[in-house]
């Protein structure tokens, strides 16, 4: 049973894409940046990219029927890694709970020049088939 969860954006109508897919217990969230999809906003600094990012994937986890608690996967795509520690507080009040296996790549650039952080994960939803 496979069900995908869009959240407005014009760049899933645009490149065919699904903000997360639902796969019997799995849910698999795309690369999420930190554009605010109601307004099309983007905040000028990681920080408060990163902030809009974790809201856009809890969002779409919720959606799922999932948290970040069931968070298994994490992977971060970075401009810049001296900015990862400032990210750190944000990353660690998301995920503590889940303790999820991660990665961080340092990226020479991502599709939008403004852009500089990318979150995607993988979660394993409670309920599996059953949940919504």
């Amino acid at each position: 049973m496979r069900r995908w969860i869009s959240q407005g954006s014009p760049f899933e109508a645009e490149f065919g894409y699904a903000r997360a897919v639902v796969d019997g217990e799995w849910v698999h969230v795309s690369g999420t940046t930190g554009f605010d999809y109601e307004t099309m906003t983007l905040p000028a600094d990681a920080f408060g990219q990163c902030r809009q990012a974790l809201a856009n994937i809890a969002a779409a986890l919720a959606q799922a029927g999932a948290s970040c608690d069931e968070v298994v996967r994490v992977r971060y795509y970075l401009l810049d890694a001296g900015e990862f520690s400032a990210l750190a507080p944000l990353l660690h009040a998301h995920f503590a709970a889940a303790r999820p296996a991660a990665t961080m790549l340092v990226v020479a650039g991502l599709i939008d020049p403004r852009l500089r952080i990318e979150i995607e994960v993988t979660a394993h939803r409670p309920g599996g088939f059953g949940a919504p």
